[in-house]
């Protein structure tokens, strides 16, 4: 029997065919996870048209400064009273057009919800969970509004429907 030259060779032809169509199966089946940020509506980029006037009375101003304290209508507030402040200030309709609202009434707070403005602003150096922190409970004071009235007009949940 007469020997070969060496150690048998694999056919090596479609294994780049292999290695290719993995590529492709990997690719396909393989989900990226993203952030899903945060989903919030800013105001436009351009200047509107017309001039709005805007009361002062109707602009809530909340400052986080860079230690996390809030200065909310220039006093300082702790975190905990936030909401219950902001629903005070957007459920008061000073104008009393709003059917809706239950506040006190006051003529040197917010006419009425709609219109009503939260101006947040934060120091370059906030950290960031706190200024998402107080973003909730901005938030958390509207969606208490919504399930209030959503309660009284259909008898369930904001978040329900």
């Amino acid at each position: 029997m007469p020997r070969r030259g060496g150690p048998p060779e694999v056919n090596a032809g479609s294994m780049a065919d292999i290695a290719f169509l993995l590529l492709i199966f990997f690719l396909v089946t393989t989900t990226i996870e993203t952030d899903a940020g945060l989903d919030r509506m800013l105001p436009p980029m351009e200047p509107p048209e017309d001039n709005v006037v805007i009361k002062q009375k109707n602009i809530f101003t909340v400052n986080i400064n860079k230690d996390g304290q809030l200065l909310v209508e220039e006093e300082l507030l702790d975190l905990k009273q936030l909401r219950e402040r902001t629903i005070a200030f957007l459920d008061n309709g000073g104008d009393r057009t709003c059917n809706y609202c239950k506040g006190a009434k006051d003529e040197s707070s917010s006419d009425n919800p709609t219109k009503a403005i939260i101006s947040l602003k934060n120091d370059r150096e906030t950290e960031y969970g706190t200024y998402i922190t107080v973003q909730n409970e901005l938030v958390g004071a509207y969606n208490d509004l919504r399930n209030r009235e959503a309660q009284r007009l259909y008898g369930a949940d904001f978040t329900d429907m």
